[in-house]
């Protein structure tokens, strides 16, 4: 459908107001909020996060590109709530205690949400218990975020304590590694926003 290509390259290209008026007219026309977030939205997230795997772009075409996305995530969410469309799963996100930095953290819920799963975002400065919110609000993996030094062994504090429960837990960040990930017994790690989405996926169990 060709307004579905163009919801795809206003996303892209992080033309916000042009993904909004052109979403607001495919849902005004009829057109199903499924076919706009799988047939236009996420394959816009898919490819941008693909490029910016290569290389080919950078964090702040990432970033536009999700504004974007959540421009026209806005208008579709409340029409999938109404039909009882399920998210692929839903998952809590949250930079770790002591660490207020929150860009890389806001880029992988954005690219969560455009592949289709439910995200808590909770924000930053999260301890063991604000992380618990999100399980109680439904979540089944905890996504953990740091971009200190300092504060990246707080992330051993949550694997200990949600492996007990039984909930996966994925870090990263800047500073974090998969060694590192390893060393606390993380149920995995990614370096960048597009390869946690692939992460999930595998976890969840919904690769094809």
């Amino acid at each position: 459908m060709a307004e579905l290509q163009k919801i795809k390259e206003a996303i892209m290209g992080g033309k916000r107001e042009e993904v909004s008026r052109l979403v607001q007219a495919a849902l005004t026309a009829g057109d199903s909020p499924v076919e706009i977030l799988e047939g236009g939205m996420i394959p816009a997230m898919r490819e941008i996060g693909d490029k910016f795997s290569r290389n080919e772009v950078y964090v702040p075409q990432m970033l536009i590109a999700a504004r974007a996305m959540q421009a026209g995530l806005a208008l579709v969410e409340p029409v999938l709530a109404q039909t009882g469309h399920q998210p692929l799963g839903k998952l809590c996100i949250g930079t770790v205690k002591g660490d207020l930095h929150d860009i890389g953290k806001n880029l992988v819920a954005i690219m969560l949400k455009g592949a289709g799963y439910e995200v808590v975002d909770l924000g930053v400065n999260c301890d063991i218990n604000k992380y618990e919110e999100g399980i109680k609000q439904g979540a089944n993996v905890v996504v953990c975020s740091a971009l200190l030094t300092t504060t990246m062994p707080y992330m051993k504090d949550v694997v200990e304590h949600f492996k007990s429960k039984g909930v996966k837990v994925i870090i990263g960040g800047a500073p974090v590694t998969q060694n590192y990930a390893d060393q606390i017994g993380a149920d995995g790690y990614s370096e960048d926003a597009n390869g946690a989405v692939k992460l999930v996926d595998r976890l969840l169990g919904k690769t094809a």
